[in-house]
């Protein structure tokens, strides 16, 4: 009868005991030998063939980081070191090429001491390159973050130390900030970012705000998922995505918070941002849901005069709760919407 190969490593390994730490022994040997070859292209400013000489790590278990050695060198030479591996990356193609290079520094440093701003950095280079960090990187990242920014340094400052070393902070490598602050629930740290983020030469664009707002919705934090909103439109300049807008009215309509709701998108549409059919809907629904019948009667009236009909069970549960509420003329009006729109 066949013995499949991993029953039979282990049947191996159990008879001889001396196999298996022949094994380990064979790996870390391994590891040691990419970790000179590492040294040697560092020594050699061969930077080029680090992608070729790192690759096959990839696909194996690693007990160590193989530029863990970069620690017996001093901040400076290190820094120094590391900025010119990152610029000598930027010619390869495909640029997505490097990736574990980027992802074994990012690990690095972010886990060596004085970590930042050497991994934003680092961290700015990977997302240039098109390549997406590990996922224990968001939690590596924050807790680095956090303890640098323990001396209660400006947000706008410490993003500017980036400078100091050859690099300028930029929206993308802030909104990946941004993301792992609110990943471990450190959303007050990470609208400090959002706010410090123009102070350091680079305002926030649609993501900086999405990502934020998303995460207050996650909690529930409605006044500040609105505010943030507010602030995209009337500081930024920008225009709410529809799945922002959604997502904020969705979470209003959870929290019974209905007319706040209605504000937001007349807020919105006095501001001259088009309001998705979708949100619309959510305001009429949750009006239903809080029997607030002539709210609900004015939000479709609105809806109708931008082309918009509610759902059928919807139109239907609008005018019987107006009829109910003796709001007749009402009723009357949203019915005569809905026959001019062809319903």
């Amino acid at each position: 009868m066949a013995i499949r190969p991993t029953k039979l490593c282990k049947s191996l390994f159990n008879l001889y005991p001396c196999l298996s730490q022949f094994v380990l022994v064979h790996s870390v040997s391994s590891l040691n030998a990419v970790e000179e070859t590492v040294k040697a292209a560092l020594e050699a400013k061969t930077y080029e063939q680090l992608p070729n000489i790192l690759v096959a790590l990839e696909k194996s278990r690693r007990i160590q980081n193989p530029f863990s050695f970069l620690s017996t060198l001093s901040l400076t030479l290190r820094t120094q070191t590391i900025d010119e591996i990152l610029q000598s990356f930027k010619s390869i193609r495909p640029r997505s090429r490097p990736r574990i290079v980027y992802d074994l520094l990012l690990s690095y440093t972010l886990q060596s001491p004085d970590p930042i701003p050497l991994s934003l950095a680092v961290l700015q280079c990977t997302l240039r390159s098109g390549c997406l960090p590990a996922p224990q990187i968001k939690l590596l990242l924050s807790e680095a973050w956090l303890n640098f920014r323990g001396h209660s340094q400006p947000v706008s400052d410490s993003l500017l130390e980036m400078q100091d070393i050859g690099f300028c902070p930029d929206s993308m490598t802030c909104n990946y900030l941004i993301s792992s602050l609110c990943a471990v629930d450190q959303l007050e740290e990470a609208a400090k970012i959002l706010k410090g983020m123009s102070g350091a030469g680079c305002p926030p664009d649609l993501e900086s705000f999405a990502g934020l707002i998303t995460a207050m919705c996650t909690f529930r934090r409605t006044g500040d998922a609105i505010e943030l909103v507010k602030q995209m439109v009337q500081k930024a300049r920008l225009t709410p995505r529809q799945g922002t807008v959604k997502k904020v009215v969705a979470t209003l309509r959870a929290n019974r918070e209905i007319w706040k709701a209605v504000e937001l998108i007349e807020f919105l549409e006095r501001k001259g941002i088009p309001v998705g059919f979708e949100s619309y809907e959510l305001v009429v629904e949750g009006c239903l849901e809080c029997c607030e019948y002539v709210l609900a009667g004015k939000v479709v009236v609105a809806m109708t005069e931008r082309g918009f009909i509610p759902y059928i069970r919807v139109r239907q549960k609008v005018v019987e709760g107006l009829v109910r509420v003796n709001e007749l003329k009402l009723a009357y009006l949203v019915r005569e919407r809905f026959s001019e729109l062809g319903s």
